[in-house]
């Protein structure tokens, strides 16, 4: 193990015996009391060194024998020291294509603020290199996804879409001008190409499979009608629910961004609950999307250029938090946003116990296995997790004091 003190937080003196690491309330942790020695030791941590050397510099700084090991291990309890070498074979293939990962390092200093584990952020984002998507939707939104996932590291992105892109499609950061006319799909894949670090890894060629089909990871469903963005088709996603493909809604409809739900097959709600959640509570609302669906198509749909990058940019969040083996808040809810106002809010969305889906069913089977013969492990585990939220919660309250 190389030691480092994570780079991305800042750090500061509180007064001569506690140290702030960070400063925005969510990740800034003080540490104290440290003397002087032990200061001037910190600078040290910058991954240069195994722990053999530190310990002989702690020596040389008249450190007492034991210090150096005890104070490695307090900061890497409290989620404040990373590994320079750590994160496995992959995040060693990534070191050596130090192109990649230069244009990466931002994403890596991000990714070790929301990690614990020494080496844990690195081999996160040298598993995304392994990772696969699909967008489905190459639009003012969804062309934009996929670059930010292809430039975040995620390893293959594909585009589906038909028809050609027109003005009203073009948008930074997704399709170019010079785009219009071109075949849609075609020009979002190379901007997905531009986006990324690295070329994708080459598959063999072949006859497209049913989306959820190929092993992607994640769908990122994004339509450009925004019917479908209100109100997602469930049959659109069916072969997804039957693959046990994640999948992931985002769009604009009249002026209104929405990402979620994130769709966990057989574990969180889906579109179809979605549905009869809102049939249950508005019994014209069947009619109301007979009609929207079958209505006259309006010349230009009301999808804002920053509103659409901005709802781009959370279902990007999203996925890769997704991607990075977490559960953002996307999977039991919709996040939704509308001009002018700008306030998020979230709708959340609960398992119908009459879809198909059978994420309700499921949740039955977990609520009754949990009064059953394993309860106390499995209230052990609750009690576990809980505990884990609670230092979280901790954290993101203000800073946390932490003796070594």
């Amino acid at each position: 193990m190389h030691p480092m003190v994570k780079p991305a937080l800042r750090r500061g003196w509180r007064d001569l015996n506690t140290v702030q690491f960070g400063m925005a309330p969510a990740h800034a942790l003080t540490l104290g009391p440290v003397d002087t020695a032990t200061g001037s030791f910190l600078d040290l941590l910058d991954g240069t060194r195994g722990l053999a050397l530190l310990r002989e510099e702690g020596r040389r700084m008249d450190l007492p024998d034991g210090h150096v090991d005890r104070l490695v291990a307090g900061l890497a309890a409290a989620g404040l020291l990373d590994d320079a070498r750590g994160g496995g074979p992959d995040a060693d293939a990534l070191r050596e294509r130090s192109d990649v990962l230069d244009r990466l390092r931002p994403d890596l200093a991000s990714l070790s603020l929301t990690t614990s584990e020494p080496g844990e952020a690195m081999g996160r984002l040298a598993a995304r290199r392994r990772t696969r998507v699909r967008v489905r939707g190459a639009g003012r939104v969804g062309a934009l996804v996929a670059s930010l996932l292809a430039g975040a590291g995620v390893g293959e992105v594909d585009v589906r879409d038909g028809g050609r892109v027109d003005p009203a499609d073009v948008a930074p950061g997704g399709l170019p001008a010079e785009a219009v006319g071109e075949r849609r799909d075609e020009a979002a894949r190379r901007a997905v190409r531009r986006a990324a670090p690295e070329p994708a890894p080459r598959r063999s060629a072949g006859p497209s499979a049913e989306p959820g089909a190929d092993g992607f990871s994640l769908v990122v469903l994004a339509p450009r009608d925004d019917v479908s963005v209100h109100t997602p088709d469930p049959a659109a996603a069916e072969p997804l629910i039957a693959s046990g493909t994640p999948h992931l809604f985002a769009g604009v409809v009249e002026a209104t961004g929405i990402v979620g739900p994130l769709v966990l097959p057989g574990e969180t709600g889906c579109a179809g609950c979605l549905h009869l959640e809102r049939t249950d509570r508005d019994p014209a609302w069947p009619r109301l999307v007979a009609q929207w669906r079958s209505g006259r198509r309006r010349p230009a749909r009301a999808c804002d250029l920053s509103l659409a990058t901005t709802v781009a940019g959370l279902a990007a969040a999203h996925a890769l938090a997704f991607l990075d083996g977490g559960r953002p808040s996307g999977a039991d809810a919709r996040w939704e946003v509308s001009l002018p106002t700008l306030q998020w809010h979230a709708r959340p969305l609960w398992p119908h116990p009459a879809c198909s889906c059978g994420a309700a069913a499921r949740g039955k089977r977990e609520h009754s296995a949990d009064s059953g013969e394993s309860h106390d492990t499995m209230a052990g585990q609750r009690h576990s997790k809980a505990s884990r939220r609670t230092t979280v919660a901790a954290r993101q309250a203000g800073t946390w004091r932490a003796h070594v």
